[in-house]
């Protein structure tokens, strides 16, 4: 298989807006449903490429249905030490993809949502383009500076992952930072607003978890 040109993850969590996660999939997109997530794929119209986890929250018609698509399945243990998602995160590392996004990984459990989350910080994804997405809400890791796509109103908020981020200079939001520093056990970089299409977020040293939320 050639390297796709992005490859979305679908995840048993909580989906917000469908319509809106449908618009956002491209015709070359190379589709993982982890476990569950198989759900969400079926009720936007479409197959996955591969399916994959324990799959003990699919029936069995539903994964011979995802096979009668012509999708590739790959069943593991349910005593296993990776969650479904992370192993469907291997399977689209192994694919050379640069672009990566995870669809309907948050909501529900929360130790599900926080692990997701965490998986962000694989040394692997470094490099990569890395997304969680709900339809509503995109969240992703700054490591050094990003373009925040978007509408005027839209919610930006800033969270130091892993430690401090340093040096954080922000464009075009409501509440500007000049090279300040962000502390993970304060919430200076909560619910700031985009005062146009696109702001900017840059950092000297450290991690930030952005969390994009579309108003409109």
């Amino acid at each position: 298989m050639d390297s796709p040109k992005r490859t979305v993850i679908f995840v048993n969590g909580r989906l917000r807006s469908p319509k809106r996660m449908a618009a956002l999939l491209r015709t070359d997109d190379w589709l993982i449903a982890a476990d569950g997530g198989l759900r969400h794929l079926r009720r936007l119209g479409l197959a996955p490429h591969l399916l994959i986890g324990d799959l003990d929250s699919v029936t069995e018609d539903e994964v011979q249905w995802a096979m009668n698509k012509g999708a590739e399945v790959r069943r593991y243990p349910r005593e296993k030490d990776e969650t479904d998602l992370e192993l469907a995160l291997q399977a689209a590392l192994q694919t050379g993809s640069r672009e990566i996004l995870l669809a309907a990984a948050l909501g529900g459990r929360l130790d599900h949502a926080l692990g997701n989350l965490s998986l962000l910080l694989r040394p692997e994804l470094a490099g990569l383009d890395v997304r969680l997405e709900d339809g509503r809400e995109e969240v992703f890791l700054i490591r050094d500076k990003v373009e925040i796509h978007g509408h005027k109103g839209d919610i930006v908020s800033l969270l130091p992952w892993n430690g401090p981020a340093e040096g954080v200079t922000t464009e075009a939001l409501c509440y500007p930072l000049h090279a300040e520093t962000l502390y993970p056990d304060r919430t200076r970089g909560i619910s700031n607003e985009m005062l146009a299409g696109a702001a900017q977020v840059s950092l000297r040293a450290g991690i930030l978890l952005c969390i994009h939320t579309r108003e409109s």
